[in-house]
């Protein structure tokens, strides 16, 4: 980890050494995203799928997360609690936040399903 921040920050250096230099840029700053590391132990894969939405009630954005059996749900929140609340807060803080994310979404649904891998 200290191998890839001292290489940022030697990148970080380089380009602003550069954008001193030329002031006509090839790039334009884009948008921000805020990037988490993390190891996961139960669950396989996530997954994002774009959907075309026919009416109002319709989704256009399904978050899928993969979980390796029906086991690995077994008392997964309290594995993750502390995990949780030290990346996201006090359950007060994370409802505050989940009411903010609504101003953006609605969320219509969840269903929990199983793949049938054919043999």
């Amino acid at each position: 980890m200290s191998k890839i921040i001292a290489l940022l920050a030697v990148l970080a250096c380089a380009l602003s050494t550069a954008a001193t230099a030329d002031e006509a840029r090839a790039y334009k700053e884009g948008p921000v995203s805020i990037i988490s590391f993390i190891k996961s132990k139960v669950i396989l894969g996530y997954k994002i799928y774009q959907g075309q939405a026919h009416d109002p009630h319709d989704a256009d954005l399904i978050l899928s997360v993969t979980y390796a059996n029906m086991a690995a749900l077994d008392n997964l929140n309290d594995r993750t609690d502390a995990i949780t609340e030290q990346l996201l807060g006090d359950r007060a803080k994370r409802n505050q936040k989940a009411a903010d994310r609504e101003s953006m979404r609605e969320v219509l649904g969840s269903e929990t399903v199983r793949e049938l891998v054919l043999k």
